[in-house]
């Protein structure tokens, strides 16, 4: 989330607004696509578990639907703004373009602590947040599925409560479903292992072993865990990773200097990805700052928790053993940021291609939601995998073959095909 004089829509706006003069985009095209087509804001009042009532503050952004259906999560925060989903709606569309499926952008929010809320408070927020979009949202309209602090659950009591007011069944209003309710196989793992596609493709072009790496991660939710995962499977060592301790109030770095053990944090972490401090010193993890994930001595970086958190104040911490950076999060590393990255080297894979695992797996949920036929883990991993490795060198192949920024050469992919679509629908 935000914090200080940070804007993240001034960001992605900045962003886009650099890409468009390299395309020489007229100044309507521009109009259209810095901001976002429709933001709703509303309030969801619950009777809360000791019979007081409290309101809630509730968004959805859809920035742009030329190529599809809007498409975005819904996170729950204490921090939640409105300008971090206007931001995330529009890198939600530049996520779809670049990976090249029919849908556009779109995001949603409520603010508050779901830490905090018990499971009736929070499924009473979950049933009025889609009363509140209910006429927004829709297979063929707005997809919505799960970000920060939401799962499978808050998507089927979304889901639930759609249907009772539709009066039919709408299994694609929503994915992230739990299995055996409309849910895919694998998505769970989908951000996650979408991100060391991206980083083994990359890899691979630079003739490194992945073996042969060492990995910091910052955040230890869903796409975090995957992450890991899959990395130490193709036998990476990861020594670092970051979390936030509600108790404290305050982030810690776990580092293992002999590789972290996945089972093992995850047997002392809650669902919301907090690490147990204590149960962490028992098994011999070092307990270091909550920013100290970024100054690890490692090849790869990894930040996979939040926006702006790869800035101005702490690039130059970056180790000069770092060849690569991978974003699981969406937005974490900021202009300033991106330019010393570029001076020195570090091949960046951005948030937008890296972390599309996700939302190409809902896609794939959509799809198998709208034939009532599932596929298998395998198969489900298999296109996931295909998808993106495509998509990767797409990104690679133009940012080598121009000599320029991953992150430009994303961009350029991903604006130029939605502008085109805008175009021939007679929109600019």
């Amino acid at each position: 989330m935000s914090e200080g004089s940070f804007n993240p829509f001034n960001m992605a706006q900045h962003q886009f607004d650099a890409i468009a003069e390299q395309l020489q985009l007229d100044e309507a095209t521009r109009d259209l696509l810095r901001n976002v087509d429709r933001e709703f804001h509303f309030n969801i009042p619950i009777r809360m578990d000791d019979g007081s009532y409290k309101v809630f503050k509730g968004f959805r952004c859809q920035h742009n639907d030329a190529r599809g259906p809007a498409k975005g999560g819904i996170r729950f925060h204490p921090q939640e703004t409105i300008d971090t989903v206007k931001a995330l709606s529009m890198w939600m569309t530049w996520k779809t373009a670049v990976v090249d499926i029919p849908l556009g952008g779109g995001k949603g929010g409520v603010i508050c602590d779901p830490r905090n809320l018990s499971l009736r408070e929070q499924e009473a927020i979950c049933r009025g947040w889609i009363r509140q979009v209910a006429k927004n949202v829709g297979p063929l309209q707005d997809v919505p599925a799960p970000d920060v602090m939401t799962n499978g659950q808050h998507m089927l009591w979304m889901l639930d409560e759609y249907e009772r007011m539709v009066g039919y069944k709408a299994p694609g209003l929503i994915t992230g479903k739990p299995l055996g309710m409309g849910g895919s196989l694998g998505r769970t793992e989908a951000t996650g292992y979408g991100v060391i596609y991206t980083v083994r493709e990359a890899l691979n072009e630079m003739n490194i072993d992945i073996k042969n790496t060492t990995a910091s991660f910052q955040g230890f939710g869903n796409v975090s865990q995957y992450a890991i995962d899959l990395y130490t499977q193709y036998g990476g060592k990861a020594i670092a990773v970051s979390s936030w301790d509600n108790t404290d109030k305050k982030a810690y770095t776990y580092r293992k200097m002999s590789g972290l053990y996945l089972q093992e944090l995850l047997d002392i972490t809650n669902r919301f990805g907090e690490i147990d401090r204590n149960k962490a010193i028992e098994l011999g993890y070092e307990v270091l700052s909550g920013d100290a994930w970024i100054e690890q001595d490692v090849d790869i970086l990894i930040p996979a928790a939040l926006e702006n958190q790869v800035n101005a104040e702490n690039v130059n911490r970056i180790a000069p053993k770092v060849k690569l950076i991978s974003e699981g999060a969406n937005g974490p590393t900021t202009p300033e940021a991106d330019k010393v990255i570029y001076e020195r080297g570090i091949w960046m894979i951005p948030d937008f291609l890296a972390n599309a695992g996700g939302v190409t797996c809902s896609y794939f949920e959509q799809v198998q939601c709208n034939q009532n036929y599932f596929w298998t883990k395998q198969e489900v991993l298999e296109k996931l995998d295909s998808k993106m490795t495509h998509a990767y060198h797409a990104v690679s192949d133009l940012a080598r073959e121009r000599n320029i920024y991953m992150r430009d050469a994303a961009y350029l992919i991903s604006v130029s095909r939605v502008a085109e679509a805008c175009k021939l629908r007679g929109w600019v």
